[in-house]
């Protein structure tokens, strides 16, 4: 499949027209996402008047790094015109008179958004599945889920319906799809890219971040969504990484009561390995156990202060309505208290390392239908050990990125997840370049 930036470069080239690109790519969609539901609006009519107009400032001499490349934006995102669904029958009439953070950075580096991909209600559940539309299914087995938040972003790039796309990670929204769908998936450190999220998010949990087939991609997706871009990132994809660096690596699930499968905690060991040999210095570490209970309210004081009408509120999702019950008076300062004590029990397990490898989720994707018939607390407890490796490094806010490394014994991709220090995203994409071989 081309990449991203591989487009670009033919497009900026002229063998190729961002009006051919997107009608090749509006073709895809039609042809594949009936099965896989990726997308929850496409805008042709739009797509198409935003290449044409790419087109015309190419010609006048316009650089933007991505002018004409399709992409399409998380449903949870605001897009002017288009509607905003946050996954959830509650805002199906929800229409954006405005273009949030994400689709203005997008269109800054010149992409045509192609419409607005799927997303679980309210980006609570790692897999996507609700009333409002039918499940989001893995391509590369589609009685499976895609994953989630970002599934639908996901969805889209793996089966190649769009060669990039930007998605949100509050918990592993963009780690856990990208390694269900053989993706790379980048959470960036707090701060690197703003967090639009902030009133609801006071603990600063959530990062916007690429989903892409290639490190690179992923660097310069990156750049284009930071505040004040400047191409560092795509320059770290061939900076060379100084050795030995501390490596750990953990394949005991921080989340107790999560059973690891053997060929996820293999292929963590194996990235081990391979760093040893690059010359990095690498040991076991040691248990990291934490229970949900312990982590949850974080999450269910966000969803109970989402301001919604009583009539919406019917209309919610069993988990969703569950999770909102549970964050009903839990304080402000009761959420800072408790983020402040796990940051620092976590950042203390972390210690001296540089580089902690962990499988990016303990489980192959769950089949289609694996949560239908239960209530809204066995669903959410029953899908939230799909984030027992990513959830920690959300709470303290370090960078993490899942690379593609190898698949399981029946074909499905397996991911393998580098977290950093705090300001070391551009060592990570350094890192993940060379172990995926991207590295010049």
């Amino acid at each position: 499949m081309t990449t991203a930036l591989e487009l670009a470069e033919q497009l900026r080239k002229r063998e190729v027209s961002s009006v051919e690109l997107v009608r090749k790519t509006l073709d895809e969609i039609r042809t594949h996402d009936r099965e896989l539901g990726a997308f929850v609006e496409v805008a042709a009519r739009r797509a198409l008047m935003q290449a044409r107009r790419a087109d015309a400032l190419r010609a006048r001499g316009s650089r933007a790094p991505f002018l004409g490349v399709p992409t399409a934006i998380k449903d949870h995102e605001p897009v002017r015109g288009l509607g905003t669904r946050i996954g959830s029958r509650a805002f199906r009439w929800l229409v954006s008179p405005i273009d949030g953070y994400v689709a203005r950075a997008c269109r800054r580096a010149g992409f045509v958004i192609i419409g607005k991909t799927s997303c679980s209600e309210l980006t609570i559940l790692p897999f996507v599945h609700s009333a409002l539309h039918a499940p989001t299914r893995n391509p590369h087995d589609r009685t499976r889920y895609s994953g989630g938040s970002s599934g639908g972003a996901a969805t889209a790039v793996a089966a190649g319906m769009l060669p990039i796309a930007p998605g949100s990670d509050g918990g592993g929204s963009i780690r856990i799809p990208a390694a269900f769908c053989g993706l790379i998936g980048f959470k960036t450190g707090r701060g690197v890219v703003p967090n639009p999220y902030g009133m609801l998010d006071i603990v600063d949990i959530s990062s916007i971040g690429p989903l892409a087939r290639t490190v690179r991609d992923a660097a310069a997706m990156t750049d284009a969504l930071v505040q004040h871009p400047d191409g560092s990132f795509v320059r770290a994809v061939d900076t060379a990484v100084a050795s030995p660096l501390r490596v750990k690596v953990l394949v005991q699930a921080p989340l107790t009561n999560v059973d690891v499968a053997a060929e996820h905690a293999a292929a963590a060991v194996a990235v081990g390995r391979r760093l040893e040999q690059l010359g990095h210095t690498v040991s076991d570490a040691g248990p990291l156990a934490k229970d949900l209970d312990e982590v949850l309210p974080i999450m269910a004081r966000m969803v109970a202060r989402i301001p919604l009408l009583p009539g919406m509120v019917r209309l919610l999702e069993p988990a969703t309505l569950w999770l909102r019950e549970r964050g009903r008076g839990i304080t402000r300062s009761d959420v800072l208290a408790l983020a402040d004590r796990l940051t620092r029990e976590i950042l203390t397990w972390f210690g001296d390392a540089d580089i902690v490898v962990t499988p990016t989720v303990a489980q192959p994707p769950p089949r289609v239908g694996a949560f239908d018939g239960l209530d809204g607390e066995r669903v959410f407890r029953s899908a939230a050990g799909l984030g027992a490796f990513t959830a920690p490094f959300n709470i303290t806010g370090q960078p993490a990125i899942t690379i593609p490394w190898g698949t399981t014994a029946s074909g499905l991709p397996i991911g393998v997840q580098l977290v950093g220090r705090l300001g070391s995203d551009k060592l990570l994409i350094a890192l993940a370049a060379r172990l995926t071989g991207e590295a010049r």
